[in-house]
């Protein structure tokens, strides 16, 4: 088995590529040792000590180092991780436990129902044109929220804490939900 990487823009942050899918569906972002104890693959991670993020996305893992950890020597114990994850055919996830749910794609988030057909548009726009691109970055991001024309958006995986997103926030993502839906005045992290 092979297993591909590539850089984010995010120094901290690589991709794994295993040739596979990670996730049928969604995507799950664990910024804890704690949130990780949910998957075996996620808390073999982060107990290598030099992890501070793993995220999963369809096709891609995506792992953060700490402050200071160079990849030079990282990168071979994830790998190692990885293969023999996948080579076993190992479970992502234990099974399910009281509690434990991978956020679902379309949660509610209490938009007023008045602004329905704009939370729509936004929606449609996140997925289609935002999401691949993110992901491309071995990231995802999350819709929160639309109120009084802020769009409140929640970033993962490689985009957490990356140097360039809040640059990708209000250069690229707030400009273009602000061309398509005029109701949107900004774009927030959260």
């Amino acid at each position: 088995m092979l297993i591909e990487t590539e850089p984010t823009p995010n120094p901290a942050t690589l991709k794994f590529l295993p040739g596979r899918t990670v996730m049928d569906a969604g995507t799950r972002d664990f910024a804890t040792p704690e949130e990780a104890e949910a998957s075996p693959l996620a808390n073999a991670l982060f107990g290598l000590g030099d992890v501070t993020g793993v995220f999963f996305g369809r096709d891609f893992i995506s792992v953060t180092a700490a402050p200071g950890v160079e990849w030079q020597g990282l990168k071979p114990d994830v790998l190692g991780l990885l293969l023999d994850h996948f080579s076993a055919n190992m479970p992502l996830f234990h099974a399910p436990a009281a509690g434990f749910t991978v956020p679902g794609e379309d949660q509610d988030f209490g938009d007023n129902p008045e602004d329905a057909e704009i939370v729509e548009q936004i929606k449609e726009l996140i997925e289609t044109r935002i999401r691949p691109a993110v992901a491309n970055d071995g990231g995802d991001i999350v819709y929160r929220g639309f109120d009084q024309g802020k769009v409140y958006l929640q970033m993962q995986g490689a985009c957490a804490g990356c140097p360039s997103s809040s640059a990708t926030l209000k250069n690229g993502i707030e400009q273009l939900l602000k061309h398509y839906v005029p109701e949107v005045t900004e774009v927030r992290a959260v």
